[in-house]
């Protein structure tokens, strides 16, 4: 039997999109044995049509959208150009038109998914965004189908490689911030500009968009309170060692009483937690569940051929699932409400610096207990006339934990900030 050619209009091609060209072409034969569909690629949109394009056709590079958008010959879309403007407009064009689309773009989506996907439903068409969250993992698949009816609890994840590297080294090597990212963009794991991996923005975006999918709820990007490891310390590193925790960049999202949170913050994960061994640029999503217990995917979270691999594998779920069919509405809302991050109960690692002076440990425990927090560990570090408070504490509720945290930093044996880290392990966040 002879497979039939589907069309393919690409937007953008840079290390993705090139990824996705050449993956087609590499495996055009063993995807028409399986599919009985041939891929054969179409106008490919591009800022520049004269720069060359390793593996690429330049005959089929333009620079006019509508080349990729209103051929009707084109039978579905593939978005990877990245960035809010003009990418939702174009994916608007071509779900209208009924083409299906796929896109790895995890800030459009985490901002208008829903939006896009009442656009698809209304056209009977698809919209697949595998690659938006971990790349190569198929979380979203599994989320989608395999775990559609197992009511995900909890789904934890290290979702940005760029900071999972940096984070490793410093531990391992003790390398300071600064010494870490520049290793990470040496060796190509890290963005020139790297602001939204290292400030928490980018794993924010993936995190609502699994959030949404597993809860089947609202979760907007605004919704997600996010804090990144561009403050972070070598010290803290190295402190959170000798506690017996390994520091990770972490997302959130749990059921808590019928609600939902999300948020992302470096966390300090215990030696012996599953998530604590995943180094280097590597993923990683737990899953948790009452029907299906624990399910942990791990896999790289980034690069041209891992996205292209989860590009490609939307493609063909698309081509082999009948409109209008359930899998399309990803985003069906249950109505569940987002936690105010306030309410929201952790453990918490906290350091001071101190004047060593007597009281001063009895005055910090006397605010916490005042603000119903207990502390479950303390360790004290001489520093000349000063001194190094690092306390850990029993799960409590965050609201509270931030008042006390104003009224150590005003104490006057206070020297600098107090910085705050959350536990992973205790409590409705761990």
């Amino acid at each position: 039997m002879s497979a039939g050619v589907t069309r393919i209009g690409l937007l953008g091609c840079g290390t993705v999109g090139g990824a996705v060209v050449r993956a087609l072409s590499r495996n055009g034969d063993t995807i028409a044995r399986a599919s009985g569909h041939r891929l054969e690629m179409g106008p490919i949109l591009v800022r520049d049509v004269s720069r060359p394009r390793p593996g690429v056709d330049p005959s089929l590079l333009t620079d006019d959208p509508a080349r990729v958008l209103d051929d009707p010959g084109v039978a579905m879309v593939v978005e990877v150009m990245g960035g809010l403007d003009p990418a939702l407009d174009y994916l608007r064009r071509a779900l209208e038109a009924g083409k299906p689309v796929v896109t790895a773009n995890k800030q459009l989506l985490s901002r208008e998914g829903p939006r896009l996907l009442e656009i698809a439903e209304r056209s009977g068409t698809e919209l697949r965004f595998e690659a938006s969250a971990c790349a190569a993992i198929p979380v979203i698949k599994v989320l989608r189908e395999s775990l559609l009816a197992a009511e995900i609890q909890a789904v934890t994840g290290i979702v940005n490689g760029t900071t999972n590297y940096m984070l490793t080294e410093m531990a391992r090597a003790g390398l300071s911030y600064d010494d870490a990212l520049a290793q990470a963009q040496e060796l190509g794991y890290a963005e020139p500009d790297p602001t939204e991996d290292v400030n928490g923005a980018d794993a924010a975006a993936k995190m609502a968009i699994l959030a949404s999918i597993a809860f089947h709820a609202r979760v907007p990007f605004d919704a997600v309170p996010y804090e990144g490891i561009d403050t972070l310390t070598a010290e803290d590193v190295g402190l959170a060692a000798e506690l017996g925790f390994v520091v990770k960049l972490l997302g959130i999202a749990r059921l808590v009483n019928g609600s939902v949170t999300v948020r992302v913050h470096p966390t300090l994960v215990p030696e012996g937690h599953r998530l604590a061994a995943v180094s280097g640029a590597d993923n990683a999503v737990l899953l948790e569940s009452d029907t299906a217990g624990e399910i942990m995917l791990l896999g790289p979270g980034a690069g041209g051929p891992e996205t292209a691999s989860a590009i490609v594998a939307d493609i063909l779920s698309i081509l082999g699932t009948h409109r209008g069919s359930f899998l399309h509405n990803a985003l069906a809302d249950a109505g569940r409400p987002v936690l105010p991050p306030a309410e929201v109960t952790s453990a918490f690692y906290l350091r001071l610096s101190v004047a060593d002076r007597p009281g001063v440990l009895a005055n910090v425990a006397s605010i916490f207990g005042e603000e119903q927090l207990s502390i479950r560990t303390v360790v004290q570090k001489g520093e000349g006339d000063g001194a190094r408070l690092v306390l850990v504490l029993h799960p409590g509720v965050e609201g509270r934990l931030l008042s006390a945290v104003g009224r150590v930093a005003a104490l006057a044996e206070v020297r600098d900030r107090p910085v705050v880290l959350r536990v992973l392990g205790s409590g409705d966040d761990g």
